[in-house]
């Protein structure tokens, strides 16, 4: 009896402890938004921000209060991804000076360069080469800026003639035939050669690299639509491969927001709106 007594003792101060670490854990939001701002900004910038100065700190003082002391504490992402997602956003977009930013914070926030790498040679498929290459272009001048040595390693993981197969392995799980469907009639079968492209070159080339789990390439590729903001059929199909791929409604929709300050309200609710509709359809 008396050891049934203290094994329930002992099961309820455990609870408490829970609560009380969860709440320590969760104590920002006994800060206020100034305060979680200039915290994680000197995270990721190793700086001090609000300082009022420049030709508009009026400008600063609001945007960095709103991203870094708000829009940062909405869903679980950890700083690393959130960064991850800002770099892609900025890429797709490019503003090529915020970019070269927030590639120091990445780096700063612990984001390794073969990570960072791979999150900007991924977007190729989605924005197209050129501008895929001005942010490689803005990546190695941070690179070199901060002694890390170029080319990193390869992390290449198929053979030529594996291109088809090993992208259709990864493609298939999530996204069906979808694409080759899509893509019958068009004349003398071209549309073949598009999917096929699809196949070899997005999820060929570039999803069976080393560096980032499937996971995280699904949410970095949905950040990039909500971005351009103007496929809403290309973001349906992506927030439903995003669900298979194993991220949770709450990363997705963390992950969206997240996008907000960089591409503004319109495109945001839109792409909440699109999520929204998936998860009613299901």
């Amino acid at each position: 009896m008396i050891r049934k007594i203290f094994a329930l003792l002992l099961a309820v101060l455990l609870s408490q402890n829970f609560v009380l670490a969860k709440t320590v854990q969760n104590k920002d939001n006994n800060m206020t938004r100034t305060d979680i701002c200039k915290k994680n900004y000197a995270t990721l910038f190793k700086g001090d921000a609000l300082t009022s100065t420049g030709d508009d700190p009026e400008m600063l003082a609001i945007l960095q209060k709103y991203i870094f002391g708000e829009v940062f504490t909405v869903g679980e992402l950890n700083i690393k991804t959130r960064e991850m997602i800002t770099v892609t956003s900025l890429a797709v977009q490019q503003t090529l000076p915020q970019l070269k930013a927030h590639i120091n914070a990445a780096l700063n926030a612990g984001v390794t360069p073969i990570e960072l790498r791979e999150t900007i040679y991924q977007c190729a498929p989605f924005i197209g080469f050129p501008k895929t290459l001005n942010a490689l272009t803005v990546l190695n001048e941070v690179f070199k800026e901060r002694g890390i040595k170029t080319p990193l390693q390869s992390t290449a993981t198929v053979k030529e003639e594996e291109r088809y197969e090993k992208g259709l392995a990864i493609q298939q799980p999530l996204y069906g035939n979808e694409i080759k469907v899509s893509m019958q009639g068009l004349p003398e079968d071209m549309g073949s050669d598009v999917a096929r492209f699809l196949t070899e070159v997005c999820f060929g080339d570039f999803y069976t690299r080393e560096g980032l789990d499937l996971k995280t390439r699904e949410l970095l590729m949905l950040s990039a639509l909500v971005t351009t903001g103007n496929n809403t059929v290309t973001l349906k199909s992506h927030i439903k491969g995003n669900l298979i791929a194993g991220n949770s409604k709450e990363t997705i929709t963390a992950a969206i927001i997240q996008c907000l300050p960089y591409v503004g309200f319109p495109n945001t609710l839109a792409a909440l709106r699109t999520l929204k509709d998936v998860l009613n359809e299901k």
